[in-house]
């Protein structure tokens, strides 16, 4: 397994886990891989440092990996929790958060993406948003 850095054309920066660097290459070839925050399928790995497994520390990185799938199962039920429960409104969200806060309109549920300047604008203000960190479905 392998852990890239990855940033998308809006600069939004995450990490994802790849089989290897081959297969990183063959899923972005083929348009698969996509920004977890605004679904930019222009991607590109950045720079990061290798982990070096000493024999002394491989039974502490199979535990990391059984508490990475736990809380990846975790992630996958709220995000089930917020697609039945949620109305998704893509990259409206802004506005569709304002019309909420400001015009006093009864708390709807919502969903949806934001750039980091839409984020910081909001938050400032007084908008608290709480990130969700979306896995997909589908297995790599």
């Amino acid at each position: 397994m392998i852990k890239y850095l990855l940033k998308c054309k809006s600069k939004h920066e995450f990490e994802s886990w790849f089989s290897s660097s081959i297969e990183y290459e063959r899923l972005k070839k083929k348009n698969f891989i996509e920004c977890i925050f605004c679904k930019s399928k222009l991607i590109e790995k950045s720079i990061m440092s290798p982990n070096v497994v000493s024999k002394k520390n491989k039974v502490k990185n199979r535990i990391d990996n059984k508490e990475f799938i736990k809380i990846t199962k975790e992630l996958k039920k709220v995000k089930e929790f917020v697609k039945k429960n949620f109305e998704f409104v893509g990259d409206k969200f802004p506005r569709e958060v304002r019309e909420i806060y400001y015009n006093n309109k009864k708390n709807k549920n919502i969903y949806g993406t934001v750039s980091s300047k839409e984020k910081e604008d909001l938050e400032e203000e007084g908008i608290q948003l709480d990130p969700i960190p979306w896995i997909e479905d589908k297995e790599n």
